[in-house]
């Protein structure tokens, strides 16, 4: 949307670059407490309301600090595999974007664990679950074809593991008490949020509906043996590299076709600014 667009220009100078290596390094601190102070972390580092307002404010920082997982096999294989989602949804969407969306989570924590405390007068202490979570489904929404291989044999699109996620919180929302559902609908709101802020909801315009169609149909007739996608900024198509995927963006004037790693990067093709191959960073 035009808001976060404009957003993303004014303060996209701040935005931290390499996000994952910080994250990744907070996990790897979280982890060696786990193994060598048991208890340490729920006692004096997680994100309980009840104990922040009794002054011990830097539980708002510190519960970030939680790894996914304390095995020492599933720990470091868990940190790999959120750094390979962080870092290719930064490459992607940009650091501006994936900043946004990290701390509209941690956000999004913070406000759940108050507005349990303030609604049932529990105190609960929370860790980095939620905020785990929410990258992966980000990760699936922008590449849902992508494949993990479960239990290391059987291959899974992401997009499916995401359902499964997603069916499994629904499950927990309906049969949780009041205070599971606020944490799993806060926790885990950045995710309806951002996107409904960064998607350009015109694509659902009948004209705009109508145009992708038309360009469907005549990309049908392309010639035997050539590509039926082609990047505007790169010029790749989907013979160059399989596994590259294509979208059309509805904020360009005409029928513009992105690969992956453009689609978000690309300046948008108005009547003052044509096509070309330069990117924004």
């Amino acid at each position: 949307m035009k808001f976060f667009y404009n957003l993303e220009r004014r303060f996209r100078k701040y935005a931290i670059p390499n996000l994952m290596y910080y994250i990744i390094g907070m996990y790897g601190v979280g982890l060696l407490i786990t193994w060598f102070a048991p208890g340490f972390y729920l006692q004096y580092l997680s994100l309980d309301a009840g104990k922040i307002l009794q002054g011990q404010v830097w539980r708002i920082v510190t519960f970030m600090i939680y790894p996914p997982g304390s095995d020492p096999f599933f720990a470091v294989l868990s940190l790999y595999l959120y750094y390979m989602l962080g870092t290719n949804l930064e490459r992607v969407w940009g650091a501006f974007r994936f900043n946004v969306y990290f701390f509209m989570g941690v956000a999004g924590h913070v406000a759940a664990a108050f507005a349990v405390y303030a609604l049932t007068g529990m105190s609960v202490p929370m860790t980095t679950q939620f905020l785990n979570y929410s990258l992966f489904f980000a990760f699936a929404v922008t590449f849902p074809d992508l494949e993990f291989l479960l239990f290391f044999a059987i291959p899974v699109k992401a997009k499916w593991m995401a359902l499964f996620n997603g069916i499994y919180f629904i499950y927990g929302f309906l049969v949780g008490g009041m205070a599971t559902r606020i944490t799993i609908v806060m926790s885990l709101f950045n995710c309806i949020l951002f996107f409904l802020l960064t998607r350009n909801l015109n694509r659902f315009n009948p004209k705009e509906m109508k145009r992708k169609q038309t360009f469907r149909r005549q990309m049908k007739i392309t010639p035997q043996g050539g590509a039926h996608h082609r990047c505007a900024v790169c010029g790749r198509t989907e013979k160059d590299s399989p596994d590259l995927e294509f979208r059309y963006c509805s904020k360009c004037q005409g029928s513009y076709e992105y690969c992956s790693e453009h689609l978000y990067t690309h300046k948008h093709v108005t009547p003052d600014h044509p096509v070309s191959g330069d990117t924004i960073n």
